[in-house]
């Protein structure tokens, strides 16, 4: 999760938004410092001079103050968000991102729908599901700081409606009421986090605690596949079993087609097509495929329920009647409003720091403080209208981002950045065409990022238009069984990746198989083993809270985490042992500029006085892209799936990044 180190945003009015970066193609480049305002040497990062551990109290929570310095870095970027998607070169890398993100972020949600509406008694049904996912796509589109960040229904608010339904069942309270309450309770907690600039402490989030929860999510993923499909064979045992062949001829479908960039075969701009469009075409291959007359449309299995158009699943208004709620079950849903807002806090920025990882080169502020408001809004809207609450997406996070990233094939000697991506310089270097004619081996690299809101705003069109009859009949084609390949295939795309695997498959791999300059040899398997430990027992605690009752309160297991990573892991390891197994989640200069400037002095850089804070912005940063140059190198060779002979295809995973070396 660690990616390229970026240059501090510059004074707005100074910035051109369509010139290509002008950092060199070394391995740590120096990052651009933001320059000052006329009048007032006013910085990008923070109008406090002092590092961040020097900072007083009473300007960490000076209300409004994330919030404003927010919308102030990023609204002389605004008009341009917009235009950036008009641009007929970018316009393949939007609709590209537009349709693949549409799919990617409604079928999922559809998916955990149909288990909200067995385990909820029928209280959130199609209908709820999409106007939900509607409006945080709209809204985020259009009023965020960072529209990269995609906003839907997870998995996690799934497990925490139904749990919360699990322990009202058997009271007199009506339960969408009671929800309405807790999501109200959430959003006030919501604006108050982010008016008292809490999410901050952000950068306080390592990849020990975000990977942990990544694994989680995954694994719950998969999981409520595999209970759909269980569900299936309560209607029959054919039906059952065809249901378990479709959920996986769609997920292996999917799977590999969506790995066919990183395959010698045919043109690169053929294999990016396919790619980009593998989700869609398995779903609309899949749609078809169990209507096909005879035996397999025979076998009975059973589809997605629809509705009325634009109406709610049950028989009711739109608007909750909440006031209704006696007094004594309003203060009752304060706990389970506060356990929602410590979900989607760690949840939602977990979500916006992986759409904006160093491995991406994003050039334009985050937002965190003014993005968890907004958060809060849509939240209130949700407990309002009876729908269930969205909030970050962990596993389709960086999708966004990565399918607007534009891509292509350069010599595998080119240098590149710490974050693995192709800068192009000033010093007389070749070009991106330049490099792409020269023969040998060829590796394919990320040049830049398309940053504009048009996809997220359409896509989130796309989805409001769901629910008209057309669109909803359509739905109604659709089997539960393709919804579990999607549980699968969406879930797998988590655990793969995840570095706790593949430091886990490290300590079993047979020392002679193992690559002599893996980064991880120089780390004693013991710390190796008792790093990877805390983080399977913290896994395995949430696992078996999450199936309990008291699955409402997981948020909180996890959230302790990030303290015992931050006071007690560095008493284990060493620093240079943390190096390798570690580092923060947030380190990027465009994500750090909404958290309190870069991680320095409390990572890798020494305390300076406030007279010399931009030598200390300097100094802080060529410090952090130093220790995670190093390290995502080291991460790259360790998560390497095979090392071929000459001309096989080599393949390093980063989650859902890709890096791929093919011989031309």
């Amino acid at each position: 999760m660690s990616g390229p180190p970026i240059r501090a945003p510059v004074d707005p009015a100074q910035e051109t938004t369509d010139s290509p970066s002008s950092s060199s193609t070394t391995r740590s480049p120096s990052p651009t410092l933001p320059r000052a305002s006329r009048g007032s040497r006013q910085r990008s990062f923070s109008p406090d001079r002092r590092p961040w551990p020097e900072r007083s109290w009473t300007y960490q929570y000076r209300p409004f103050r994330g919030m404003w310095d927010d919308v102030r870095r990023r609204a002389p970027f605004y008009l341009s968000d917009w235009t950036e998607g008009l641009i007929p070169r970018n316009w393949e890398r939007v609709t590209g991102a537009t349709i693949r993100m549409y799919f990617l972020n409604l079928f999922p949600a559809l998916a955990y729908i149909v288990d909200m509406n067995v385990r909820t008694g029928g209280n959130y049904g199609v209908n709820e599901c999409i106007l939900a996912s509607a409006i945080a796509a709209l809204t985020f589109s259009i009023l965020s700081v960072q529209p990269l960040t995609i906003v839907g229904v997870t998995g996690l608010i799934n497990l925490f409606n139904y749990t919360a339904y699990d322990i009202l069942k058997g009271t007199d309270v009506n339960y969408l009421q009671f929800q309405a309450w807790s999501l109200i309770w959430s959003a006030i907690s919501h604006w108050l986090i982010a008016i008292l600039n809490i999410s901050d402490f952000t950068r306080f989030i390592t990849d020990m605690t975000s990977t942990t929860f990544g694994l989680y999510v995954g694994v719950i993923y998969i999981q409520k596949g595999v209970e759909l499909l269980v569900l299936e064979f309560d209607v029959s045992g054919q039906a059952g079993w065809f249901s378990v062949v479709v959920a996986t001829l769609f997920a292996l479908f999917v799977y590999f087609l969506e790995r066919t960039a990183t395959l010698p075969f045919g043109p690169f701009w053929m294999r990016k097509f396919i790619q980009d469009y593998a989700f869609a075409a398995g779903i609309i291959l899949f749609t078809g495929f169990v209507h096909i007359p005879g035996e397999i449309k025979s076998a009975n299995i059973e589809f997605l329920e629809i509705t009325r158009s634009f109406y709610p699943s049950t028989d009711r208004n739109w608007v909750v009647p909440f006031w209704e709620l006696p007094v004594r079950w309003i203060f009752a849903s304060l706990p389970f409003g506060l356990l929602i807002t410590l979900l989607f806090y760690f949840d939602n920025n977990v979500s916006a720091v992986m759409a904006q990882a160093r491995s991406f080169p994003v050039k334009r502020p985050a937002g965190f403080h003014w993005d968890f408001f907004l958060l809060g809004c849509t939240t209130f809207v949700a407990g309002i209208l009876g729908l269930p609450a969205p909030n970050g997406l962990v596993p389709q996070a960086p999708v966004h981002t990565e399918a607007l990233c534009v891509t292509k094939m350069v010599p595998e000697e080119t240098v590149l950045s710490a974050g693995e991506y192709y800068e192009k310089s000033l010093d007389g270097e070749e070009d991106e065409g330049e490099l792409e004619k020269r023969s040998g081996r060829m590796k394919v690299v990320r040049t830049r990022l398309v940053e504009q809101r048009m996809s997220h705003l359409v896509m989130g069109l796309l989805t409001l238009g769901t629910m008209s009859r057309p669109l909803l009949v359509v739905l109604g084609l659709m089997s539960k069984a393709m919804f579990a390949g999607i549980f699968l295939v969406v879930g797998w795309g988590s655990v793969e990746g995840n570095p706790i695997v593949h430091k886990t498959l490290f300590l079993l791999r047979d020392p002679n198989l193992t690559p002599r300059d893996h980064p991880l040899h120089g780390v004693r398997k013991s710390s190796i083993a008792k790093f990877v430990g805390i983080q399977w027992l913290f896994f395995a605690m949430i696992i078996a809270v999450s199936e309990t009752l008291a699955g409402i309160g997981f948020p909180v297991i996890i959230t302790l985490l990030i303290p015992l990573r931050h006071f007690y892991v560095p008493r284990l390891f060493t620093p240079e042992e943390l190096l390798v197994l570690d580092a923060p989640t947030a380190n990027s200069a465009a994500v750090l500029v909404s958290l309190g400037g870069p991680l320095q002095p409390e990572h890798g850089s020494e305390r300076r006085s406030g007279l010399h804070a931009d030598q200390d912005i300097e100094e802080g940063c060529r410090a952090q892209e130093g220790a995670d140059g190093l390290r995502r190198r080291g991460r790259a060779r360790e998560q390497e799936e095979g090392v071929g002979e000459v001309g096989e295809p080599k393949v390093v995973e980063d989650g859902l990044q890709k890096t791929t070396s093919i011989k031309r």
